[in-house]
């Protein structure tokens, strides 16, 4: 499933590409388990929504030749081209910048796929995104998702170990399998195909928690408290009616 991420890696200089660019669970890895349930070509046209430093990018071009359109709020499209041209992908990918909470800058009907890999629990938790996204996919094209999520919701009664590192905003992004379920399954544009945990989860994570971002420090210790007990990622692929 994941052979183009561990060839990837077999390379000493790409494994420091990769903790240098990495923004969470490896994007690179999660990206390949959900694109391995799609049926993507060099024929498509991908939107690829909060794609950070451009990891599902690089996957989505490299493995499967498609065109797409990286886009995110944190990374600006300068820094992202000109790490598109050092990876040899800039005629491929698209850099842009979009707050997706406010618009996006894309014509209906114009993409085959929506993906977003680590991003969508920023913005995509409430009952609005997801209708203002759907216009932009051809009919019987798909919304494919991948997010870091818990096992079960947690509610008030956060576990005593994971307490030091709940806060407002991990409440607000991460939840449940059966929480993602109840919001996509009220929209009645798309037709849900897919809902799993994803097998990768350890894995992504134990290669995130090498990276060099300023944050892996403190989710060490998060990982170390967890020990594998709450968290997942959970995968969502919705087919455009």
């Amino acid at each position: 499933m994941y052979t183009f991420t561990n060839q990837f890696i077999s390379d000493n200089n790409n494994v420091e590409f990769l903790k240098a660019t990495m923004m969470g669970p490896n994007a690179m890895r999660v990206s390949e388990e959900l694109a391995s349930h799609l049926n993507i070509n060099e024929n498509m046209r991908i939107l690829d929504l909060g794609c950070g430093c451009g990891l599902s990018t690089l996957l989505l071009t490299k493995k499967y030749g498609a065109s797409v359109f990286a886009a995110d709020l944190w990374i600006s499209p300068t820094e992202n081209y000109e790490r598109f041209q050092s990876i040899g992908i800039d005629d491929k990918a698209v850099p842009i910048s979009v707050d997706a909470t406010k618009g996006l800058p894309f014509a209906n009907g114009y993409f085959d796929l929506l993906f977003s890999v680590d991003a969508y629990h920023y913005f995509g938790d409430t009952a609005e995104m997801l209708p203002s996204i759907i216009p932009l996919i051809k009919k019987g094209g798909y919304v494919a998702v991948a997010v870091p999520g818990l096992k079960y919701e947690f509610g008030e009664n956060v576990p005593e170990e994971m307490r030091p590192f709940w806060n407002d905003d991990i409440e607000r992004t991460i939840h449940s399998l059966d929480w993602w379920k109840e919001l996509w399954r009220a929209e009645k544009g798309i037709e849900m195909v897919d809902i799993r945990e994803m097998a990768c989860c350890k894995q992504a994570w134990d290669e995130w928690l090498s990276a060099y971002h300023p944050v892996v420090a403190g989710d060490i210790e998060m990982m170390k408290a967890e020990n594998g007990k709450y968290f997942n990622l959970v995968q969502l692929i919705a087919k455009v009616i």
